[in-house]
């Protein structure tokens, strides 16, 4: 059994759709970030950095480890599942994993930031992460027009890279002509877990489809962010 702390994020979605692929049994504690319940000691003695995710694994003495490409590539070797053996194949996928956790993330969440949550519009902040967003989903498209997946075979990769890229709206990054890029997003729908996953710890609802609901979560994400 798998303890899971996690909230409706990117982040969080990356080990929950994980934990779904993979038929894991988990239980599931959310963390309010809105009352900063990740900086409660309890939390960090399991987080150090206060962050989610993070999971308990009971099963190994209750070993608890956080950062969500830490945990994913931990419960691919514990399982032989989502990741090759062959070393050389196993570098491949490992690279887009890395890809996403120190670009495609990293860019996208500071895009929300800027486009999304803080009231003033600082707009060469704005332009320098939609666009860089926007450079990396190219990469991916170029990638993509040769493969069906990431690396050689379906894999955590493509669950990394795939939950923060189908939030291409809300950061306000286009992905118009990326058609190799579409048509990944959608194939990875069709994926065994991922649509269970995108529903743990709560099912969002489109927040683009309704402007004050929108409105309401950028202003509390704004709190957030300037703690």
């Amino acid at each position: 059994m798998i303890d899971f702390y996690t909230a409706p994020t990117p982040n969080g979605h990356k080990v929950s759709c994980t934990l779904e692929a993979m038929e894991l049994e988990y239980e599931t504690h959310v963390v309010n970030l809105m009352e900063n319940e990740q900086k409660k000691p309890e939390f960090l003695a399991i987080s150090p950095n206060g962050r989610i995710p993070a999971i308990v694994d009971r099963d190994a003495d209750n070993l608890p480890i956080f950062e969500s490409g830490a945990i994913m590539i931990y419960l691919a070797e514990k399982t032989g599942k989502l990741m090759p053996t062959d070393l050389h194949e196993k570098a491949k996928v490992l690279e887009w994993v890395m890809f996403q956790i120190g670009g495609v993330g990293p860019m996208m969440g500071q895009a929300n930031v800027f486009f999304r949550y803080f009231p003033e519009k600082i707009q060469p902040a704005i332009d320098r992460y939609q666009n860089e967003g926007r450079r990396l989903f190219e990469v991916l498209d170029d990638h993509l027009a040769k493969q069906e997946w990431l690396a050689k075979d379906y894999s955590i990769a493509d669950i990394a890279n795939w939950c923060w890229v189908r939030t291409y709206k809300w950061s306000g990054i286009s992905i118009e002509g990326l058609n190799h890029l579409e048509r990944w997003m959608k194939a990875m729908y069709g994926q065994p877990g991922m649509s269970a996953g995108l529903e743990v710890p709560i099912k969002m609802e489109s927040l683009l489809d309704d402007d004050k609901k929108a409105k309401e979560f950028a202003k509390n994400a704004e709190k957030m962010v300037k703690k």
